[in-house]
């Protein structure tokens, strides 16, 4: 139940924030094909992986949904990393000193394909130790924010004002998710979009830091924040309150206990 709920949850999101993500690079709906087909699974994965994560730690507490979290972003990372280098590389071409040049690839399974045939296996997983660092605290703190915002703000079942508080709770979370590691998703993109068009910059996560450092200062480390931060909030809004309703109204007909899978909902209160 909680796959199925993670891919309604991840369309929601994709649909909602794809044209704020590609304000960086323009063309709003450039590689849209890319994120549809991962993101639906992705989330999937990370609602299914985080849910049964706290079922096996036993209790709904604070540091297991952060636990929980960070295993669904790690797990997830298998996924999200060959598609995010599809996205980046089709949404640069026709931009910047490639706008005359002929397209590379027609899509992103072809982007995928001819990366894999240049490059092998360690193409198409360009960055993958970087989108490690980022997806698994990230994810921790992604659940443990929604879990507790939640819970202050009383999400039961029977209230009233329960989808815009889901829907604030989920925003919210997403805005603390990529505070927490947006520095090290500038160093991910980065690397994921060297060596197209054949040049290659960096020589690995520490060169990239330092020649980005040089060459624009600290500030580099928060360049697309601002748009970033505005996809984010509409984005985790859409994709929690999608679930997290998607899930209240499958289990309607049975008790939700605390360590069920899924984002938690408290109980009516009997008082």
């Amino acid at each position: 139940m909680d796959f199925l709920a993670g891919c309604v949850g991840g369309a929601a999101g994709v649909l909602v924030g794809h044209p704020f993500d590609t304000v960086k690079v323009w063309g709003l709906y450039k590689g849209l094909g890319s994120p549809m087909m991962g993101l639906t699974f992705i989330n999937a994965l990370v609602f299914g992986v985080q849910g049964n994560t706290i079922r096996y730690l036993g209790n709904d507490t604070p540091l297991n949904q952060f636990l929980a979290g960070a295993a669904a972003g790690s797990i997830q990372c298998v996924i999200c990393c060959p598609m995010e280098l599809a996205k980046t590389r089709m949404q640069m071409q026709g931009t910047g000193e490639y706008k005359s040049r002929s397209k590379t690839y027609k899509n992103s399974l072809d982007c995928l394909v001819k990366v894999y045939r240049k490059e092998g296996l360690r193409g198409i997983n360009r960055g993958m130790v970087t989108t490690f660092l980022r997806e698994t605290p990230s994810f921790g703190f992604y659940f443990l924010t929604y879990d507790c915002l939640t819970r202050y703000l009383s999400c039961e079942i029977n209230d009233n004002l329960i989808i815009p508080k889901l829907l604030f709770a989920g925003g919210m979370s997403g805005i603390v998710s990529w505070l927490s590691t947006y520095p090290i998703d500038v160093i991910k993109s980065r690397l994921q979009a060297d060596g197209f068009g054949g040049v290659n910059q960096y020589n690995g996560i520490m060169d990239c830091v330092r020649k980005s450092y040089n060459s624009e200062g600290l500030r580099v480390f928060s360049r697309g924040l601002t748009s970033t931060l505005l996809r984010a909030f509409p984005v985790n809004a859409a994709t929690f309150a999608t679930v997290t309703l998607f899930l209240m109204y499958m289990r309607s007909e049975n008790p939700i206990g605390d360590c069920d899978a899924g984002p938690a909902l408290q109980q009516p209160s009997s008082m």
